[in-house]
């Protein structure tokens, strides 16, 4: 089968990879139907990261081509979402909620699902069946969900997004635009989008964000004030993983607020002086999706919400490189590949 490998920082590459197979009664094969880039997968890509030949990609919706022995919830023929982690949703972690961090957890990046065909460890546990085959125009959606919808919702929902609240985002990639989407679909009463860039503030807007602040840093911290009586927000969601995004997060929450990061983590440190006087809530890390895909299935599939819109460029697998390039030079938001 084909599949995206990166070779070393920069060098996206189209090779051929084994046929994967059922390794495991838990297993399940699927064939992919779509794909993406995710942003965080533009930290080994520009370098951060040490890498050589490294299978690519996290994110799937599929059509089910294998199942293990003892896999009973997916069968042969299904279209099925699953979450970028693989998880068991049985363990006492996952039933608390954390699938992200299952005690059987596989990562999906580490079998790339930039892909013609994935296998599933977990299967019962990772994929979520829709309803039927869908039309042609909800797989964009349904993708989503498989990695930056569910993590901005949990951005939102770990940051106490709903009635009555005032939310900022911080970052205004996919996630974060999925963050402004699910603060609006929990209820919260004003959305503040954090943004330079006017096709993203635009789509801000469509997915509910009520006013847009395109200053940065100690800026960005004294606009978001501005518009919030001196308090700060509520809500805020960080959905980048720089220091200087955490910071400016921390800072635009207001005293017994709540804070919900998801960006990938990348050389923060949190000083203690700043986190013992800010007395805000924080909670995040890599989002539990499975937690919420049978919930997000349902929306999208009832047309309730489009979170398909993040994807502004459409590639086919073998130009996967263009689309690299293209989100590295902020030239797209996020990339779907077509399998």
């Amino acid at each position: 089968m084909r599949g995206v490998i990166l070779h070393a920082p920069g060098d996206v590459r189209v090779v051929e990879r084994d046929d994967p197979r059922i390794l495991e009664p838990t297993d399940a094969v699927i064939r992919v139907t779509a794909t993406c880039i995710c942003g965080s997968d533009l930290w080994p890509y520009r370098g951060a990261d040490d890498v050589h030949d490294a299978v690519m990609g996290h994110e799937y919706v599929g059509v089910v081509e294998e199942v293990g022995d003892d896999v009973r919830t997916v069968k042969v023929g299904d279209f099925v979402v699953g979450s970028f982690w693989a998880s068991d949703n049985t363990c006492e972690i996952c039933r608390s909620g954390y699938q992200a961090y299952c005690v059987h957890r596989v990562l999906m990046g580490t079998l790339g699902t930039q892909s013609e065909r994935a296998r599933i460890p977990l299967a019962d546990g990772t994929l979520v069946a829709t309803p039927g085959m869908p039309d042609d125009d909800l797989v964009p959606s349904l993708l989503a969900a498989s990695d930056v919808l569910g993590t901005g919702w949990f951005a939102a929902v770990a940051a106490e997004a709903g009635p009555g609240k005032t939310v900022a985002v911080v970052g205004d990639g996919a996630v974060g635009l999925l963050g402004v989407l699910a603060a609006k679909q929990l209820g919260a009463e004003r959305i503040i989008a954090m943004s330079r860039h006017a096709d993203r503030q635009a789509l801000a807007r469509r997915f509910g964000a009520t006013d847009i602040v395109t200053e940065r840093g100690d800026a960005g911290v004294a606009r978001v004030k501005e518009l919030t009586d001196g308090l700060g927000a509520h809500s805020v969601i960080e959905a980048v993983g720089t220091q200087e995004s955490m910071m400016q997060a921390v800072h635009s929450t207001r005293p017994g607020g709540h804070m919900g990061f998801v960006g990938v983590s990348h050389d923060v440190a949190l000083p203690g002086d700043d986190m013992f006087m800010a007395g805000i809530h924080l909670h995040g890390g890599p989002a539990p999706v499975r937690r919420f895909l049978p919930e997000l299935v349902r929306l999208i599939w009832d047309r309730v919400i489009d979170p398909g819109q993040v994807f502004d460029l459409a590639l086919p697998l073998e130009r996967a490189a263009e689309g690299y390039a293209a989100m590295d030079e902020r030239r797209a938001t996020k990339v779907l590949l077509t399998v």
